[in-house]
């Protein structure tokens, strides 16, 4: 099945709220990094073993935003809540070739009003 970048990206997005790890390695290149404030350029590997099994942690992580914003580059913009926690917004930026996510940067937001105007794309699981 050949994906667009942007179903590529929410393909994994969904994998990662369910723990699928098995639909997670499909959709990774073998050669993929992912960068956030708290990991640089980890490989495939380690972001499977460390941030890949963290979606527990979420009581809600909804989408609002989904662009490509040049070729094979999708921008995703969520809110999420972690438990006991006021609810923060996440930006990730993807980089997608032939159906597989290369390259996932992730930049830490702030937090987000309670009941801040939303246009969920969303319709996942939570």
């Amino acid at each position: 099945m050949i994906r667009t970048p942007m179903e590529t990206v929410l393909a994994q997005f969904a994998a990662y709220r369910v723990g699928d790890r098995r639909a997670a390695r499909m959709l990774l290149s073998d050669d993929m990094t992912f960068t956030s404030p708290q990991d640089d350029h980890v490989d495939k590997s380690t972001f499977l073993d460390t941030c890949f099994p963290t979606a527990e942690r979420f009581l809600r992580q909804e989408i609002t935003t989904v662009l490509e914003i040049e070729p094979g580059t999708v921008m995703l913009r969520y809110i999420a809540q972690l438990r006991n926690e006021q609810p923060f917004s996440n930006v990730e930026i993807m980089k997608v070739v032939d159906g597989q996510i290369t390259e996932i940067e992730v930049y830490f937001g702030g937090v987000e009003a309670i009941g801040a105007a939303q246009s969920r794309i969303w319709s996942g699981p939570h």
